[in-house]
């Protein structure tokens, strides 16, 4: 039964996941035999406490014991499997829209589970095996396990040499990291000014995808604090996405860029970096003197943990860092955590920081297609595969980690995919000229439009950033 996507599960509640096979994914998890106890959070969708409930069930039936930890943000759960050696589990759809639920599950070494992992799950779960009455699991709660998070990350960013105390905007998409974002901004001397930082489930202001369009139409609300920066998370902090008040949404890939040359002047070595990710951080890690590899998206953890923390600094896709010293999870809350840092120490703007440290900003382009009906989205990204093979010039390389990724002789480059967690094709783009980026997304949309029409369909929605 297949059911993880790029990251972990998210489905639709409860059409696709229901009660059912929420109890019967932790028991399948439970019989894994990874630990005896489990530590499970989510995040603040209406129905995060009941799937909470239901896979503690689950797990509990094998013997496992599970601690509940409530409310709190993604990175939490995956700190506390490395910290207890217990599974982590963090119950939440992370940008998906509200009615999806999902799950996310670290091994004790606070690893995201691997593919092996996910496949034995899918295998087991039609068939559950429930233990004797007297052996079941015990179920108890703790108070704030975000606390102790905080505590540590504090003592790993260390001493902070403040030259100004900026104000910074927070926005928490109304998500777990409701809390714990505006208390580390704060401790690192910055001030925060928090939006969407209620918990609430229906993500009423806005989605939870940090996308460029969504929180660019924001940018009116975020000015009225007068911050220098603006961070904003998604529903579960595993995200974070970093905008300018003047100049707007700010590129991941430059925001990855900077992150590499912050930890790779502490402490050279690889970098691992997603398929969909631009030539800047290419070009800056390799000043650095590191080496970087590029990895299917959503599994570049997978990588770090064949490679070794130890040789692996850092690992990252768009939004999303690994800081292998730190722990070997993807975490936004660190994320805000440097930068915030960097602006406090430096008395500058990000924006000027990125541009002071060499780190260019070449045109960029990230869009995805909802296409109506579904079915007809591996036909349409099949056309656009196949007429992508020469409409823009021979490509110099194709790279098929995940997707198609063509790269041309002018440092220009287009990679297509379908969405693991949405029926959704995504395409992502870059050139050193904004002519050239206009006719790589001009032809792109052309091929989706025509094959959408020749397989009789329509194009419902499409999002940028």
């Amino acid at each position: 039964m297949k059911l993880f996507g790029t990251a972990g599960i998210r489905l639709k509640y409860p059409e696709e996941l229901t009660p059912e096979l929420v109890f019967k994914i932790g028991n399948a998890l439970g019989r894994l035999g990874l630990s005896s106890r489990a530590y499970i959070v989510h995040d603040t969708r209406t129905t995060s406490p009941l799937v909470s409930f239901l896979l503690a069930a689950g797990l509990m039936s094998t013997g496992v014991d599970v601690v509940y930890g409530g409310l709190e943000p993604t990175p939490v759960a995956a700190f506390k499997a490395m910290k207890e050696k217990a599974l982590g589990v963090s119950v939440t759809a992370s940008h998906n829209p509200p009615e999806y639920n999902g799950l996310k599950f670290y091994d004790t070494m606070g690893y995201e589970f691997t593919r092996d992992l996910e496949s034995r799950i899918e295998s087991m779960v039609e068939k559950p095996e429930c233990i004797d009455w007297s052996r079941v699991g015990v179920f108890t709660g703790v108070e704030n396990p975000g606390e102790e998070y905080y505590e540590r990350l504090l003592e790993f960013i260390g001493e902070v040499r403040a030259r100004w105390n900026p104000v910074v905007a927070v926005d928490c998409a109304n998500g777990a990291s409701y809390y714990l974002t505006p208390a580390i901004v704060r401790a690192l001397g910055g001030k925060p000014f928090t939006f969407n930082c209620n918990p609430e489930g229906f993500f009423t202001i806005r989605l939870p995808e940090p996308r460029r369009d969504i929180l660019e139409e924001l940018m009116g609300i975020y000015s009225s604090a007068n911050p220098v920066v603006v961070l904003a998370h998604d529903g579960d902090a595993d995200r974070l996405a970093v905008l300018d008040p003047v100049e707007g949404f700010i590129r991941q890939d430059r925001v990855l860029a900077f992150f590499a040359k912050r930890i790779l002047e502490v402490k050279k070595g690889h970098v691992v970096v997603s398929i969909d990710t631009g030539f800047v951080i290419d070009e800056v890690v390799e000043a650095m003197g590191g080496s970087l590899e590029r990895y299917t998206l959503g599994k570049t953890h997978e990588r770090v943990k064949e490679l070794g923390v130890g040789n692996v600094v850092m690992a990252g896709e768009p939004w999303k860092l690994i800081h292998t010293t730190w722990g070997p999870w993807v975490d936004g809350i660190i994320q805000a955590a440097i930068v915030t840092k960097a602006i406090v120490e430096t008395g500058k703007s990000f924006s000027k920081i990125l541009v002071d440290e060499g780190i260019p900003d070449y045109p960029w382009d990230r869009r995805s297609f909802v296409l109506d009906p579904p079915i007809i989205r591996d036909k349409v990204f099949g056309d656009l595969v196949s007429e992508l093979n020469s409409a823009l010039g021979e490509p110099i390389r194709v790279i098929e980690i995940d997707g198609y990724r063509y790269e041309y002789g002018d440092y220009s480059w287009v990679l297509v995919r379908k969405s693991g967690t949405e029926p959704k094709i995504r395409v992502y783009a870059e050139a050193r000229s904004r002519e050239r980026l206009s006719r790589i997304v001009d032809t792109v949309n052309t091929i989706i439009a025509k094959a959408v029409k020749r397989h009789s369909g329509r194009i419902l929605e499409v999002t940028i950033g």
